[in-house]
């Protein structure tokens, strides 16, 4: 004990912008991926994957020799398909089987597994095989599955939709508008491109009569639930583990075919089995998110200000409903969170999730968000020249504004905070529009046209119970528990059910700790990733973990903390009462006492505890839901300055400036990272990104040279201005903003583009406005014709989607 502690507070607590703790042993190669895993007696498995979109299976030939070391659906006894229902009325259910049984539905489906002591070795066993298929008609076109007489991915359907929403508030009262502006819009498939694939590495523990399994996932206990589905066995013989993961974004956020295929495999042969995803199968079997066709219209007065807007939108689904999500979470939530951070009084639109011969589709980071934004930010700007105002005028006016705040807008989606006409403000000023305007007056030397693009969104995060739970899908998020436990030299360990692949947890769930407890950020460690060693958690995904995890660790912290105070004020022989908590020691009216000295008193030295002390002791596990869970509501408004070649089609980003709002922000350096990060694969999906399909299915990039990602020399550096309005219902007031960074850059590099273009007669409504679309644009244009689909405002109003009849 010693006099009454007075240093000032260190600085690492919320709010800190302190260097991620983790990026020490990830930057020097020390980081463990499932890739880094090795086991005595391993094998590895190639899977022979199905050449054609649609086919029957007539035979699959195995030679005699690899017999025992291929396996067919016929092998799986027992194992059940991957099914991911919807509580939606009218949700069609398909069963996806982890090895095809009947007929393939996609290029890339699993058809047999192999094994052998290398992967060279299995995939020359692979190659082996001989699949005798029956060439069917492919689904390649959302827009044509939908109309009668197309072939049936799931015959007994009748059909080929998923789901179909309606949602109509009152559109008859928009349609008598003086402005109504029509326009189709659409967004290319996309995959998800992290740096290393999935993978998994599986074994069995004998002593436990567990399957535990390694790999590369965003949830681990949700993987469980749907393993545990699949093969039938109880929970608690299933361990997952996830490593280091390089890279989530949605695309390790499911239970994948190939885990309950390695599972199955270790059950039945008894040793370790391995399945290392490489970059081909990825991107041909994989191509799964951002496919997305609007017909959109708007209705608004003379000034600007919006009456309503009707819709009509089509994603492609893919051939499967991924575990959990569903494949009716995309279309679905496009007709929920339309409206965006605008205020109006007539709504309507109709969304159709539509099955095709492609993969299953995923929640790509932003999930429906990025393309709503596409859509509605892209028809905004059309009600701006219909109404000869600037493009800002007309979202100032329409913007739900702070006074309005808590508010529910058109689809009951509750705001819980903001300044949205702030956010828009700052980007305006950040970007100099006269400055802006005054330059393309002048023209530039170049022959280059300049243009200025804005985009406003708005993101729900950290979705709850009362949110999901109206969904019916096989994953409903609940309470978030967390662990708080002092070591017995005062360190602290924090055990969370969700993962950190890129988030930067390890640092900011310290920063919380030290927030309440005071102990060093260098001294708390974070346990996560691993079902026996962590509470339940539906994972990470949806911007959620500061909110939930954060909260949680904040609510375990706090009864650390009061259980601390107690312990100290007896070693003070103060009353609890007469003693606070300040910089990580117990300090009583003639002294204070430190938390490594309460650990060791509590673990070493019992005898000098009080005869009433709290048995639990200083390991604390507890759970935590914000006030309200229906989420919070993150949103920003971005700004681009781009100049583009009318005659190469070369687009070239001079600046980009985003005025964002997350709450309160726990570390704004590791936001910054998140927001860097997304605008990068934000610029991917506006330029760059695009897996197109032929009219047989077969995707048409199988390497990074034909599946075109944006580099260090297309992503600028862009100016960020932080504004933190506190959530009222979350601890801290934290909001979540992860997927934030990737959701507004196509519509504003678009809205740029069009900007610049705009003299020519040109107006791109198809991501990504390559080059080449750009250039047939112009020429078009300056032929005095029709564009090809995507290229001018004077397109055909039915346009396909990307890689179809827009063939690039």
């Amino acid at each position: 004990m010693r006099p009454p502690a007075t240093a000032p507070r260190s600085g690492e607590g919320v709010g800190a912008r302190l260097p991620r703790k983790e990026d020490d042993r990830l930057m020097r190669g020390r980081g463990q991926y499932v890739g880094d895993i090795r086991l005595p007696g391993l094998q590895d498995v190639a899977f022979v994957r199905s050449p054609l979109a649609h086919a029957r299976i007539r035979a699959i030939h195995v030679p005699e020799a690899h017999r025992g070391r291929v396996f067919t659906a016929a092998d799986l006894d027992g194992v059940a398909p991957i099914r991911a229902v919807s509580g939606l009325p009218g949700f069609k259910a398909s069963e996806q089987p982890v090895l095809a049984t009947g007929k393939v539905r996609q290029v890339g489906e699993l058809v047999a597994l192999c094994l052998a002591p290398t992967r060279a070795e299995a995939e020359d066993i692979a190659a082996s095989i001989v699949l005798d298929l029956e060439e069917l008609p492919a689904i390649h076109d959302m827009l044509e599955a939908r109309e009668p007489g197309s072939a049936l991915v799931h015959e007994h359907w009748g059909d080929n939709v998923f789901l179909e929403t309606l949602v109509d508030v009152n559109i008859a009262a928009a349609l008598d508008a003086p402005i109504r502006v029509t326009r189709t819009i659409s967004t290319g498939r996309q995959c998800m491109a992290p740096i290393e694939g999935r993978g998994a590495v599986v074994h069995l523990d004998h002593r436990l009569d567990q399957v535990v399994v390694h790999t590369a996932s965003q949830m681990p206990h949700i993987v469980r639930n749907g393993l545990a589905e699949c093969l039938g066995l109880e929970q608690g013989r299933i361990r997952i583990v996830s490593p280091d993961v390089g890279g989530g974004f949605g695309y390790k956020a499911i239970l994948l075919a190939e885990e309950v295929c390695l599972a199955w495999l270790a059950l039945r042969c008894g040793h370790p089995v391995r399945w290392l995803e490489d970059r081909r199968e990825h991107l041909t079997a994989n191509a799964n998110c951002r496919e997305h066709h609007y017909r959109i219209t708007a209705y608004a007065e003379r000034d600007g200000r919006l009456r309503g807007i009707d819709c009509e939108a089509t994603v492609d689904s893919g051939a499967y409903s991924a575990y959990p999500f569903s494949a009716c979470l995309e279309a679905a939530q496009v007709a929920s969170i339309l409206p965006g951070p605008y205020d109006f009084p007539s709504y309507r639109c109709r969304t159709w999730s539509v099955a095709t011969n492609k993969c299953p589709i995923l929640p790509y980071r932003g999930v429906a968000r990025t393309g709503v934004c596409f859509a509605l930010e892209l028809v905004l700007d059309a009600v701006a020249a219909e109404a000869g105002l600037p493009p800002e005028a007309v979202r100032e006016r329409n913007l739900v504004r702070p006074e309005q705040m808590p508010f529910d807008n058109i689809t009951n989606k509750h705001f819980d905070s903001g300044d949205y006409p702030q956010a828009l403000a700052r980007a305006l000023k950040a970007i100099d529009v006269a400055a802006v305007r005054a330059r393309q007056e002048a023209g530039e030397p170049d022959g280059r046209r300049i243009g200025l693009g804005l985009s406003i969104y708005c993101e729900q995060a950290a979705h709850g119970t009362s949110v999901y739970s109206g969904w019916g899908i096989p994953m409903v998020p609940g309470h978030e528990q967390a662990g708080a436990r002092l070591t017995p030299d005062g360190g602290l360990e924090l055990r969370i059910g969700a993962h950190s692949h890129g988030q930067g947890l390890e640092t900011t769930l310290a920063q919380v700790a030290h927030e309440i407890l005071g102990v060093p950020v260098a001294r708390t460690r974070l346990v996560h990733g691993d079902t026996a060693m962590t509470p339940y958690s539906t994972g990470s995904w949806g911007s959620r973990v500061m909110v939930m995890a954060g909260g949680a660790v904040a609510a375990a912290c706090t009864e650390l903390r009061d259980r601390a105070l107690r312990i100290g004020a007896h070693l003070l022989q103060a009353h609890p009462e007469a003693c606070r908590f300040e910089g990580g020691h117990v300090v009583g009216p003639s002294g204070d006492v430190s938390l490594e000295a309460i650990a060791r008193t509590w673990y070493r030295r019992p005898q000098d505890l009080a005869p009433d002390v709290d048995p639990g002791g200083l390991e604390v596990t507890a759970g935590y839901k914000p006030q309200r869970d229906s989420g919070t509501f993150s949103y920003a408004a971005h700004a681009a300055l781009v100049a583009v070649d009318p005659d190469l089609g070369a687009v070239e980003i001079l600046d980009y400036c985003i005025a964002e709002d997350g709450g309160v922000l726990v570390n704004p350096l590791v936001v910054d990272g998140q927001i860097y990060g997304g605008l990068a694969q934000g610029i991917g999906t506006a330029l760059y990104e695009e897996m197109r399909f032929d009219h047989r299915g077969q995707p048409l990039a199988s390497t990074f040279a034909d599946y075109l990602l944006p580099g260090a020399a297309e992503v600028p550096e862009p100016r960020i201005d932080h504004m933190e309005t506190p959530s009222p219902y979350t601890r801290f007031g934290v909001k979540g903003i992860g997927e934030g960074g990737a959701i507004a850059p196509p519509a504003a590099i678009a809205n740029a583009i069009n900007d610049a273009l705009r003299p020519l007669g040109v107006a791109m409504l198809h991501t990504p406005v390559s080059q080449r679309r750009i250039v047939e644009a112009v020429l078009a244009a300056r032929a005095g014709g029709t564009a090809r689909p995507g290229g001018t405002a004077d397109a055909p109003e039915r346009a396909g989607p990307i890689g179809t009849r827009d063939a690039a």
